[in-house]
Formats: structure tokens, sequence, C-alpha cells
């Protein structure tokens, strides 16, 4: 990985003689771990959307990354920050963020998301990994009340015992629920929907910028595809899904070799879930049936009944009893599963 400040145009030049007007320098491009041979040369310039005067475009999020010492994004956090004050914006606006809403916001980064947060009105509780960008996002926005800085991993962090009293001070004594609106690590994107989506008592909706593959297929995820998976019959089970908009990779740094999407998530509350007698016993059968995705269900569930039992249940539901997981929706695993369960 190249230090940051190999990044910079390079050594300065002499000054110009007063008659010689001033030319302010190109942008350079944002550029993802540059070979020692690129080090030194002065890069393309940064993309147009990410440049408007006052955004956090790739020279302020240099000097940000740079204010408290020289750091590099760590590729093993999944570090890519943020150019484009626009998109941010419109991540705000997709989770309908208005003034007085209490919103989780995971890897904060430099705060580019953040300030468009606390821009509408909200009251932000941020948890961020990296000690480095914690302590940067503090700084940046001192001692505003409006926000809580957290170093924490969210993959090990306790939401209830840590988010809900800072939300029932922020509501008092009302109901209202918190919303999350990320610009997520893809690395950790899965984890993550995993251990917000069934928190439909905590969370009205959440809002995460994904890699656009991911995206895709939590949204939109058809039976009898490659890409049909566990994940899909559990966020369609806790949640309402809708695939937002692209984000190219150019409007972050370092650059990914994949362009970002944003999804919504509109959280069920328990009184919506599928009617199952354990939602712990339903998604081990379903972990079960997907371990043999080519095997039909009469054998990949042998472990929970008979191979006659499994055919039983489902005729009885309508479905062929050589049908196999990417055969069966949601409805479909909910039906076999309490059938399943009374034998």
């Amino acid at each position: 990985m190249v230090a940051l400040t190999s990044l910079s145009p390079g050594p300065p030049r002499p000054s110009p003689s007063p008659a010689t007007p001033r030319r302010r320098p190109p942008a350079p491009k944002p550029h993802v771990y540059a070979s020692s041979r690129r080090r030194g040369r002065i890069l393309r310039a940064a993309t147009a959307a990410a440049a408007t005067p006052g955004a956090d475009d790739y020279h302020s999020t240099i000097r940000s990354l740079n204010s408290r010492g020289r750091h590099v994004p760590r590729k093993s956090l999944g570090q890519n920050y943020m150019l484009n004050s626009k998109v941010n914006e419109e991540l705000v606006a997709a989770a309908g963020v208005e003034e007085g809403d209490v919103v989780l916001e995971i890897g904060p980064g430099t705060g580019s998301l953040t300030a468009a947060l606390l821009q509408a009105g909200a009251t932000v509780f941020a948890v961020e990994k990296d000690k480095h960008m914690a302590t940067l996002v503090k700084d940046r926005f001192g001692s505003t009340e409006q926000l809580k800085v957290i170093e924490e991993d969210i993959t090990k962090f306790h939401i209830r015992s840590h988010f809900l009293p800072f939300m029932k001070e922020k509501y008092h004594a009302t109901k209202k629920l918190a919303k999350v609106v990320s610009n997520l690590p893809f690395n950790v994107s899965s984890e993550v929907v995993k251990l917000l989506l069934p928190m439909g008592d905590v969370f009205s909706v959440v809002v995460l910028m994904l890699q656009d593959e991911t995206a895709v297929r939590l949204a939109d995820a058809s039976i009898q595809i490659p890409e049909y998976r566990p994940i899909n019959v559990f966020v369609n089970f806790y949640s309402k899904p809708e695939y937002k908009f692209r984000v190219d990779r150019e409007n972050f740094f370092p650059r990914p070799k994949v362009n970002g999407a944003v999804i919504s998530f509109k959280l069920k509350n328990a009184e919506e879930y599928p009617p199952v007698s354990s939602p712990k016993s339903f998604f081990s059968m379903v972990n079960s049936a997907f371990m043999g995705k080519r095997k039909m269900l009469r054998k990949s569930l042998q472990h929970l009944c008979s191979s006659s039992e499994i055919e039983a249940a489902l005729d009885n539901i309508g479905l062929p009893v050589t049908a196999r997981p990417s055969d069966l929706i949601l409805d479909d695993f909910v039906r076999l599963h309490n059938h399943l369960t009374k034998v």
C-alpha cells in the first residue's frame, strides 16, 4: 500500500513572479494501492462531482487523514471514503432522515456522511473501529451534543445495552424508532445485515451503502438462480428490501474494484414476521436445506425427519417431493417448517 504522502503532486515548484498569474493545480485522481513505480507521479483529476467547493473531496479527505499524523486507509477494515457530498445527501434522503431523528452510523470515517446527517437535523450515534478515525470525527465536529462517537467494532458491539439508553435519553418517553444510515465497509456487510435486521423494535429503517452486486442480490433475488442463498430468506423474513441507486467506484478513495449501491431495508415488527414457532428453528432448517443446495430436500433434511415425512410435508403444501431449496420462496419454507415441526 502506498503512503498518502506519495499521492501528493510532488515537490513544491518555485514561486512565480508577480506578473505570472497563479493557477490552481488539478486535483489528483483517487487511486487504490499504487505500485512503487507510480509513486511521486501526478495523478489525474478527481471525479467532478467530488470537486465541489466545501465538499469532502480528494484534497480535504487527504488533509483529514493526515491531520493527526500520516494515516493510510486500511484495506483490512474496508476503508473507502466517500468523496461526493451529493451521494451522502442522497443516502440521507433515502432514509427519510428528519429533524429530531436519532441515527446509528457505522464506520463514519472522515465524517462526510456524519456531516450530512447532522445537517438534516439528526442526532448521530457513530460506531468506529479505527481509533485514528474515531478521534478525527470527534475533532471535526467538536463538542456538539448532536454527536456521540464510540470506538468499537460494530460486530462485537451490544446495541441493546449501549445504544438503547442513548436513544431513550434523546427521545425521552416517546416510542419513536431510530434509523441506521451508513457507508458500510464492504467486508462486514453480511454480518451487519444479520445483526440489524431482526431489530425492528429499535430501528424503523436500515439504509446502507454496500457493494453493488451484494445490494442487487439482497434486494431482488429470484429462486432457481445461483445467487439465491439463505440470506435472501433471512432478509425477506425480517424486512422489505429496496434497491435505491448505484454509486460508481470513482466516488470513493481509495477507489475499490467494484461499484457501490444504496439499499434500504424497511424493518418489520414482530407481529409482521412470518408465523413460525421459533425463528431459530426455522433458520436452522433453511441453512440445513442450503448446505446441499443441489440435493433434494428429502435428502438434505433427513437429520430432522425421515424422507417419507419430508415428502409428505412437501406434498401437503403443494410442492413436488423432488423439490430442492432453490425451488422454495420464503412462504414455502415457512409452511414446510410448520408441517415438519408438527410431525
